[in-house]
């Protein structure tokens, strides 16, 4: 109805303004002016507050749709050459057979080229902080001060364009690997804080988080999205981005609002990280990982509102276990609702929910996840 209206208002003033006399034509474009007005606010149909957007109730999907913020994030495409095409399968495998449900459709997409190894050295400036289809966290656009290369991270929480990051990766094969050299570096960290002497290239690890290389002529800054190995990082810290294997890419603590806690690390061996889950699992100290917590924390909050919005994003509609026959899977069959007095089960037989599915136990893990 509303577009009705507004539709017969401009009409009407279309007419009035073939109709006028040369004199009347500014009374016709003010009044042009004030129907385009009313135009524009019958068009506001969405609210941003800064935290989350919401949408006027024109239709049952929007009336619960709500989504995070995005006016602080680029408003154009993504950089080109940091993109690749992204092709889908259908969750078909190379014989043509479902091997992944409910998946097929969606916009189209192009994948995002993140560096996870963060291993450039040098001051790197945030140039914009931008919207990635392919994860629930943001990126941010980074330019090399000294080379000009541009490059994507994942945007720690609270990163603002304009922010100087650093990769402090290249240092962490610069740090002695033995016990008799650990020792010593200890010991010229107590002759430094007593002031008793300096031995050049030792490195300094101290309470503040400083750590000092090359006898003090390089300093490792603490600051919110600096990459650098776990035995550089102060334990207590919040980080995320964390790898699994030395010098590898970072695979822990990556999608939106994730974090981990260093709970131990020293300077050969392993440390421990505490999760979100709270399992507390070990993982090498020449491991990298990011100081801070990853970007858009209030992404658990958001409402999607309509199966629409979840076409559009991939998702294909999932039937439900009761709703098939017997053959098709363990809860189908029989008459009416009842899922034959069976415990909950996936279509092959699995527990699905609580069952230890975990053959092996995962050696790495200190202390498994609290279970319910």
């Amino acid at each position: 109805m509303l577009g009705l209206r507004l539709a017969l208002q401009r009409t009407q003033a279309a007419a009035i303004f073939q109709r006028s006399a040369p004199s009347q034509n500014g009374l016709v474009k003010h009044a042009w002016g004030m129907l385009s007005q009313q135009h524009v606010r019958g068009m506001a149909n969405t609210k941003d507050d800064g935290q989350y957007k919401t949408w006027k109730p024109l239709a049952p999907t929007l009336r619960q749709r709500r989504m995070t913020t995005r006016k602080h994030l680029h408003k154009g495409g993504p950089v080109r050459e940091l993109t690749i095409a992204k092709r889908r399968s259908g969750g078909r495998n190379n014989t043509g057979r479902i091997t992944c449900r409910h998946r097929g459709g969606g916009a189209k997409r192009r994948i995002r080229m993140v560096d996870f190894r963060r291993t450039e050295p040098g001051p790197q400036q945030v140039v914009r902080l931008e919207y990635d289809p392919g994860r629930s966290a943001h990126i941010a656009l980074i330019k090399h001060i000294e080379t000009g290369k541009l490059s994507y991270i994942l945007a720690p929480a609270n990163l603002k364009p304009g922010a100087v990051v650093q990769s402090f990766m290249q240092l962490a094969k610069k740090r002695p690997q033995n016990k008799e050299a650990a020792a010593a570096n200890e010991e010229q960290v107590e002759k430094k804080n007593t002031g008793d002497g300096e031995e050049e290239g030792a490195l300094d690890y101290t309470s503040e988080g400083l750590a000092l290389h090359a006898g003090g002529t390089e300093r490792v800054s603490l600051e919110i999205g600096n990459c650098m190995p776990l035995k550089m990082v102060p334990m207590g810290s919040t980080i995320h981005n964390i790898g699994l294997h030395p010098y590898g890419r970072g695979q822990i603590a990556r999608s939106a609002g994730t974090w981990a806690q260093l709970v131990y690390t020293g300077p050969t061996g392993l440390a421990q990280i505490k999760l979100m889950s709270g399992e507390i699992r070990r993982v090498p100290v020449d491991a990298c990982a990011t100081l801070g917590q990853v970007s858009n924390i209030n992404h658990k909050h958001q409402k999607l509102g309509g199966a629409g919005a979840r076409r559009r994003r991939g998702w294909r509609p999932t039937v439900r276990g009761t709703a098939m026959n017997t053959h098709d899977h363990p809860h189908g069959g029989g008459r009416g609702k009842s899922k034959g007095n069976k415990h909950p089960r996936s279509p092959w037989g699995k527990p699905a929910k609580g069952g230890k599915t975990r053959r092996k136990p995962n050696t790495m893990v200190v202390r498994s996840r609290p279970r319910r």
